[in-house]
């Protein structure tokens, strides 16, 4: 499984980059919209910033509704580096541009996906990726891993070759259960993934070690 970090923080960008671990980076208006604020760059310049510190892919979102308006969007974004990744929304206007732009050979990610028949639409329509939100599902009591489990077995049965994002992780045990489905890759904010790394025992284990060492030392 590939791991992106949904940010647009450079600094938990370039953290979690230095690991070895990072695969890629999601953002959306929200996310940027808090960088904005805390650092008072342009988005562009943000944008360009994330993809210099990650190889893989970037993704960046269109505002507009309309169709015309993300395909301009998105041909703007695609300019500013080489592994940009445009995301657009899962609505009509959505899949038409996700049409024309997979034919130009812009790398696209269909974002807000809450149903197996949403997602078999934007890869049909030619999309990258496909972005399936499992914590909004469990914020109104539907079990979101349902929905990643059946894309999954669909995009199996007819072959379909977008990549499937698990989205709107909010704890580890999304990400274990994203791993069990056969998804190729989950975003997930920092504070999931340093907690993915951490585990009580791990840290009683190095304590004791520490510890006993210790005592060696001092009585040598």
């Amino acid at each position: 499984m590939k791991f992106f970090i949904d940010t647009a923080n450079i600094d938990e960008i370039r953290e979690i980059a230095s690991t070895g671990l990072l695969d890629g980076v999601t953002t959306n208006p929200s996310l940027m919209s808090k960088e904005i604020q805390r650092t008072g760059k342009n988005p562009d310049d943000i944008i360009k910033e994330i993809c210099e510190a990650v190889k893989g892919p970037v993704s960046a979102e269109v505002i507009s509704i309309k169709t015309e308006g993300m395909i301009d969007e998105a041909r703007i974004l695609s300019k500013l580096a080489d592994n940009i990744c445009v995301k657009i929304p899962m609505t009509n206007d959505g899949m038409k541009a996700v049409k024309v732009l997979s034919g130009e050979n812009i790398k696209t990610n269909v974002t807000l996906v809450f149903t197996p028949v949403q997602a078999v639409m934007a890869a049909k329509a030619g999309a990258s990726f496909v972005s399936p939100f499992i914590g909004r599902l469990d914020d109104i009591i539907i079990r979101g891993m349902d929905i990643i489990e059946d894309i999954m077995l669909i995009y199996s049965n007819y072959g379909f070759q977008s990549e499937i994002i698990v989205a709107s992780i909010r704890h580890p045990l999304h990400v274990l259960e994203s791993m069990r489905a056969g998804a190729d890759i989950a975003t997930i904010p920092y504070s999931v993934l340093l907690k993915l790394m951490k585990h009580p025992l791990t840290d009683s284990g190095i304590e004791r070690f520490l510890n006993d060492y210790k005592k060696i030392i001092k009585s040598s």
